[in-house]
């Protein structure tokens, strides 16, 4: 098999064949769990959608078990909104916690987390998490013990906010994905670069950001959604749609975590040419959402919601990949 990634300054990704090459047969003798167990942390008062689309959007594509830690207040809901996901609503905000609480409940968050740890192949942190300060401070922790157990994080959404404060959470950890928006990643630059965005010498400066950080691979979305670990820096910019619905991101996000759990094994297995694990997962799921988000606006048009995408995820999959 010949490499599926290219290599240089940047350039564009056989991106279809990385997608092929990572995602497994459909086999009668694997057991539950096999094909991905992915995590969600997020989900609070404000915004329950966006955990749920990224947990949905990994089982849609193929992922086992997808789980959701959210706060109490946002669990019943997103509960209600799908019994195929496992929901652990044990964060906790401010509002309802006392000062001299603090250091109890957050001990107790971590303990409750970390029952479920070593079952995980991938964390998802961000979608939907607020940013209220007792609740960053527990989401920390969790990222500082996912960091020790080794685990593969996408942060997406608030948990970008979180990191972009914070940069010693993810700093020199390869295992992490960032996937910014225009806006998260201009935030980013300005902390790490103390720079505006070039956009003229785009691909240059997100190697000099990567490096910065130190370590994490970066999946910038765009128009073409450029991806770099801070040796290479591949585009993707096959299909795509003009609807630009929120909620993508979160598709985004959970099938990253589930295309980044297929590459690694893949790896494991010797599968694969020298090539991050990471930057196949991120060129694959940007591709299916992609093409999921263009069949959708081929049915819906304007009308296109994220739901209509998530719902494309299985067909596109099938026709990326036939018989996969």
């Amino acid at each position: 098999m010949q490499s599926a990634v290219s290599s240089g300054s940047s350039l564009k990704a056989d991106s279809v064949s990385v997608l092929r090459s990572i995602t497994p047969n459909l086999v009668y003798t694997k057991h539950k769990g096999q094909a991905g167990k992915i995590a969600v942390v997020g989900g609070c008062r404000e915004y329950t959608g966006a955990p749920y689309f990224a947990a949905i959007s990994a089982l849609k594509i193929g992922a086992d078990l997808s789980h959701v830690f959210c706060t109490k207040d946002a669990g019943s809901v997103i509960k209600s909104y799908s019994p195929e996901l496992i929901v652990h609503p044990v964060l906790e905000e401010s509002y309802c916690i006392r000062d001299e609480d603090r250091s109890s409940v957050s001990a107790k968050v971590m303990a409750e987390v970390d029952k479920w740890m070593d079952r995980f192949d991938c964390l998802v942190v961000g979608p939907g998490l607020g940013r209220d300060p007792f609740l960053l401070e527990c989401v920390s922790n969790i990222i500082r013990h996912a960091r020790k157990c080794n685990l593969p994080m996408v942060i997406d959404g608030d948990g970008l906010f979180l990191v972009t404060h914070c940069l010693d959470l993810v700093r020199g950890y390869p295992l992490a994905v960032l996937t910014p928006n225009l806006n998260e990643y201009k935030r980013l630059v300005q902390a790490v670069l103390t720079s505006e965005v070039d956009e003229e010498d785009e691909a240059e400066q997100l190697k000099a950001l990567v490096k910065g950080i130190g370590g994490v691979t970066v999946l910038r979305k765009g128009e073409t959604d450029l991806i770099c670990d801070g040796k290479t820096v591949n585009s993707v910019s096959t299909y795509g749609s003009p609807r630009r619905c929120g909620g993508q991101g979160d598709i985004l996000s959970g099938s990253v975590a589930v295309f980044l759990c297929w590459a690694r094994q893949c790896a494991d297995l010797g599968e694969l040419y020298p090539t991050n694990p990471t930057v196949l997962g991120c060129i694959a799921g940007s591709t299916l959402l992609r093409k999921a988000a263009a069949l959708a606006f081929e049915n819906k048009g304007r009308s296109t919601l994220t739901g209509d995408i998530i719902e494309y995820l299985g067909r596109s999959l099938e026709e990326l990949c036939p018989h996969c």
